[in-house]
């Protein structure tokens, strides 16, 4: 590293932010030879390990304790129902942070591979095209950039906002609201809203949208809906907006419109789960010449923004803001800015989901995305269908799975059920991997597993496609089939009738 007054540092790529997009990309670049400098202004990690994924986990698994203590009595367990203690509860959250904090050592594994680290100071500021000024004076200059800013919670404008939480606001509760407004229903809104219902809350959804988690397929929002209706969540949708917030001592008032009418709602805390924007605004990209549209930062395949010399990945470009993705499009900007433009980035393939109860989760083409995009075939499964499901009494869900007639690979699938994070990238990797869907549905699959979903929605498309023999010996086994509901899904998967 050049030093060239003491106050000012050159490197050959400066690296703005160090949650996933900026750490993936500061070891990449030096891994490629170039000289690195990365400026977190807070703590190192990102949202996701200090306030976002990490801690809204350790409740999401909080609540699910609370929901498997209430089958005890069916499994022969004698206990008194489990009470929240939610002090700790949000202490055992900031805990997890630090532990996983600790674990990764960010800093000290950027230092051991001779990345300089800036951390914790503040705002970094564009001087002009190729300088960036900290708040004590520092100046650092390079060749190339990689912004990797991150992004936050949007808020709305409206009278009374500031009354209102955002998830970032939710580790400061001292107590458990005892009922939530969530204004938003997509991935956040719903996770946060499962979660505060196990707790205890009353909770109640709000939704611009005609329903929750409208980014999903279809199937897998109406059995989460059905879920939360039977938990007694409230969900309106077709909301038109909101119009303001009141306070009323320790309540807010939340006034919105739905059908052409105002009407108003009354809880102990709102929260605002209404997207999330790129930050933008401590940058000063006016002054390097780098452009903007709306909250985010635009970029080409190669991840360049309109200035060649100046990258951006992760939540800043507005693209795929997940943590998954954020790191995916940060290796290939370090390498093309370290190498040259010729590492283009897409998102074909991008599990997802979310830590609702029950869990969902999807990759690829939604049936209505697949409709317009032309043909295809696609089957469903039950979990009730499933062995492993009866035993642990979660017979709530399905995985659907959406194929082409043309060339027999998967195009989507999605998943809402136990475990349905962990079994959507069985899918995932076939899809990566261009198998036939006959081939995932001759997979043998540990018995009994939620992931045999899989291959029970894979054979019954086999079936539609006429590729998969039947096997009669099977059949002959027993005189009387019993319901479906009751069969193991081998049965399932090799009689014909109930396709």
């Amino acid at each position: 590293m050049a030093q060239i007054k003491p106050n000012e540092f050159k490197s050959d790529l400066i690296v703005v932010g160090g949650g996933p997009a900026g750490v993936t990309a500061a070891l990449r670049a030096r891994e490629l030879g170039a000289s690195v400098t990365l400026v977190e202004r807070n703590r190192m990690g990102g949202t996701c390990t200090n306030d976002g994924c990490v801690p809204t986990r350790v409740l999401a698994h909080t609540a699910r304790l609370l929901r498997e203590a209430e089958q005890f009595p069916e499994y022969g367990l004698i206990s008194d129902n489990p009470k929240l203690d939610f002090t700790q509860v949000m202490r055992r959250a900031a805990q997890v942070v630090y532990t996983i904090q600790e674990k990764k050592q960010l800093i000290g594994h950027l230092a051991d591979v001779d990345v300089q680290v800036f951390s914790e100071v503040g705002e970094a500021r564009f001087l002009d095209a190729h300088t960036l000024g900290l708040p004590d004076g520092r100046r650092l200059s390079a060749e190339k950039f990689i912004l990797c800013a991150g992004g936050r919670a949007r808020r709305l404008d409206f009278p009374g906002a500031e009354l209102a939480l955002t998830h970032s606001d939710v580790w400061a509760l001292k107590a458990l609201p005892s009922s939530v407004i969530i204004v938003g229903a997509a991935a956040t809104g719903c996770q946060l809203a499962s979660i505060f219902a196990a707790f205890g809350a009353e909770v109640t959804l709000l939704e611009r949208s005609d329903h929750i988690l409208g980014n999903e397929d279809q199937a897998i929002a109406e059995v989460v809906r059905q879920a939360f209706h039977q938990r007694g969540l409230r969900i309106i949708t077709g909301i038109e907006g909101l119009q303001r917030i009141e306070g009323q001592g320790n309540s807010r008032i939340v006034h919105y419109t739905h059908n052409g009418q105002d009407h108003q709602l009354q809880a102990q805390a709102v929260m605002l789960s209404t997207g999330w924007v790129g930050n933008l605004s401590g940058l000063n990209l006016p002054a390097a010449g780098v452009e903007t549209i709306g909250h985010y930062i635009p970029v080409n395949d190669y991840l360049q923004t309109n200035q060649p010399h100046i990258f951006a990945a992760g939540d800043i470009t507005g693209r795929m803001m997940l943590v998954q993705s954020a790191g995916y499009e940060a290796l290939a900007a370090a390498e093309n800015a370290v190498l040259g433009s010729g590492h283009p980035e897409k998102h074909p393939i991008v599990p997802h989901g979310g830590f609702t109860d029950p869990e969902y989760a999807s990759v690829g083409l939604t049936e209505a995305q697949a409709q317009v995009a032309g043909e295809y075939l696609v089957a469903q499964a039950d979990y009730r269908e499933l062995d492993r499901a009866v035993i642990d009494n979660r017979t709530a869900g399905l995985c659907k799975l959406i194929v082409s007639p043309e060339n027999n690979r998967i195009l989507g699938a999605h998943v809402v059920g136990e475990q349905a994070l962990e079994i959507v990238h069985m899918a995932a990797a076939g899809m990566a991997a261009g198998m036939w869907v006959e081939q995932l549905a001759d997979l043998q699959i540990a018995y009994p597993t939620y992931t045999a979903i899989i291959g029970l929605a894979a054979r019954k498309i086999t079936r539609q496609l006429g590729l998969v023999p039947l096997t009669p010996e099977w059949r002959s086994l027993e005189k009387h089939q019993p319901h479906k509901s009751l069969r193991a899904e081998w049965e399932l998967g090799n009689s014909s009738e109930q396709f």
